[in-house]
């Protein structure tokens, strides 16, 4: 192949790359119109091979794995849940059939608080933004005929993650499948909700400790589990610049690596399970070089502060999902076009996994045709766009590199700022994280309301706007909107009362009292949590136990 056997002053860093590519993907390296990785012109030096090197090695600014997509492509996923467990298990079915690779599942606002369906802060909310769950029954609801054995499943919950997990499992072991099979991540991030999204149950401290004891109880018995995902997506969707959206993302994930030693566990167990999910929004340079920062940035966070050893414990891996904020109800067809953008900067930028946002998101939830037409733009970029047939395609260009310097550059200053504060946790209860975030919300909406950002559709270029009242779900002339029926809401609520006449109650009683006095200890709660739900004791029980010992979070003004 060219250039593969000439002299460099690194010819190591090649020859590895090169072996690497080979035992990937065979003696097909080159092929097609476009080489698997394009070098410098000439010789590279020693600046380019410690700042952007070869995929697949250290600093793994090109890509984590030395083929990328040539090798396998991203996991194509879409974030899914609504209504009720049967409805979404349908959604599922549909999207499998249709080409998906992988299972994302939204939460509903009460599942992810630690209510129940019939609780009384839950009503008006059942199924609106996500699917219920409450029981076991409602988990073997949703994953019912699915491929747990198969397909990887992603579930975007945090206070209640140990609960979701425990569901899971037991559904999978009902199911043939033991938890040292089952595949996927749950997100389990409970400091960005402290900062960006607001869904946290107990205080900072304890939710840590639980978020540690999920991990801990996974790394030693769910070994294709990844057990956290460290998201940056939720601040960057409260308007954190790409800078922000870095920095805050690893400065958390600093905090759990800090967690988990303090824990005793081995970190080059730990963090090759470690995952994070960040968005793509449309600025598409800065989008590109904003992963490709982030993984130079953690590859080195992780060797020289904390020592590990192993390369998979230095690959930044992540997940995508396409910027909802970036979605408009004006012209939302114009959502596909945006949609598009972002994905393709996702998958310029080398990520591992993608969800792609329905043009009516902004609307309401996703019907099934948006659904479709969300999966196959990930599908054509995969199969009909070329750009997978390259390993960092854009790597090398004067702006990207510049960009990719720069915000690792700002990144780490933000970084050194978290860490004289005592890191992550005292600078969230401190409110910097959200302080900062609403600095950069506030700019970008008065340059919105002056008209020196444009937003095609809502501040400028406006004709063609849709009649909002003719949304009424039946087409008409507007976009058809899904919705969530109270009757489908009083259904849900029926289920989860059903479902506590019909267990053992006592057996159910005894097991939360095990729970309680495990989670009063230093004791890892999670398998007792497993026995709880396995007993039929529901989400918000399992919840309310800790809300009894904890107590709950109440912010300061500072956020």
């Amino acid at each position: 192949m060219a250039r593969a056997r000439r002299a460099t002053k690194n010819p190591r860093g090649r020859e590895r790359w090169e072996n690497d590519a080979r035992k990937a993907i065979g003696d097909k390296v080159e092929g097609g119109q476009l080489p698997l990785l394009v070098d410098p012109p000439d010789d590279p030096d020693a600046d380019f091979l410690e700042k952007v090197g070869y995929p697949g090695s250290y600093p793994y600014t090109r890509g984590i794995q030395p083929t990328m997509y040539r090798g396998r492509l991203w996991t194509l996923r879409q974030y899914s849940g609504f209504g009720s467990a049967e409805a979404t298990n349908r959604r599922f079915h549909f999207l499998l059939a249709g080409g998906q690779t992988g299972l994302s599942v939204a939460f509903d606002l009460p599942t992810q608080n630690g209510y129940d369906s019939d609780h009384l802060r839950a009503a008006g909310e059942v199924g609106r933004c996500g699917v219920p769950i409450a029981s076991l029954g409602d988990m073997r609801t949703l994953f019912h005929g699915l491929p747990l054995d198969q397909a990887t499943v992603s579930m975007t919950i945090n206070a209640t993650a140990p609960i979701l997990t425990a569901l899971l499992v037991a559904v999978g072991e009902e199911n043939g499948v033991p938890r040292a099979r089952l595949g996927g991540t749950v997100q389990n991030d409970i400091l960005k909700e402290y900062v960006a999204r607001g869904t946290y149950i107990y205080p900072p401290k304890a939710s840590l400790r639980l978020a540690v004891d999920l991990i801990e109880f996974a790394t030693r018995e769910m070994p294709q589990w990844n057990y956290i995902s460290v998201s940056g997506y939720h601040m960057r969707e409260a308007g954190a610049t790409a800078v922000q959206e870095v920095a805050f993302t690893l400065a958390n994930g600093i905090a759990y690596v800090r967690a988990v030693q303090e824990r005793g566990l081995d970190l080059d167990e730990f963090l090759p399970r470690l995952s994070f999910f960040f968005s793509s929004d449309r600025n598409f340079l800065e989008e590109i070089a904003k992963f490709r920062a982030a993984r130079r940035l953690w590859g080195s966070i992780v060797q020289e502060t904390f020592g590990a050893k192993q390369a998979r414990s230095k690959q930044l891996r992540f997940h995508t999902q396409t910027a909802g904020s970036s979605l408009t109800a004006q012209q939302p067809e114009l959502n596909v076009v945006r949609t598009t953008l972002e994905a393709l900067a996702a998958v310029l930028g080398g990520t591992q996994s993608l969800h792609t946002n329905a043009l009516d998101e902004a609307l309401g939830l996703p019907t099934e045709s948006s659904a479709r037409l969300a999966l196959r733009t990930q599908q054509i970029l995969a199969e009909e766009s070329g750009v997978t047939s390259t390993v960092d395609p854009l790597g090398g260009s004067y702006e990207i590199e510049y960009l990719t310097d720069r915000i690792e550059r700002e990144a780490r200053e933000y970084l050194a700022r978290i860490d004289e504060m005592g890191g992550a946790l005292p600078a969230i209860e401190r409110g910097f994280f959200s302080s900062e975030i609403a600095r950069e919300a506030y700019r970008v909406a008065r340059a919105r309301e002056q008209r020196t950002e444009i937003v095609v559709g809502v501040n400028g270029y406006t004709e063609g706007n849709p009649d909002f009242s003719l949304f009424s779900g039946d087409g008409g002339k507007g976009v058809a909107v899904q919705r969530i029926t109270p009757a489908e809401e009083r259904r849900q609520a029926l289920g989860v009362a059903r479902w506590r006449t019909d267990r053992d109650a006592a057996k159910a009683r005894d097991a939360l009292e095990r729970l309680e006095k495990a989670s009063r200890g230093a004791e890892n709660v999670m398998p007792h949590v497993l026995a709880s739900v396995g007993a039929g004791a529901t989400l918000g029980e399992v919840a309310d136990v800790w809300r009894r010992l904890f107590g709950e979070h109440k912010p300061s003004r500072s956020y």
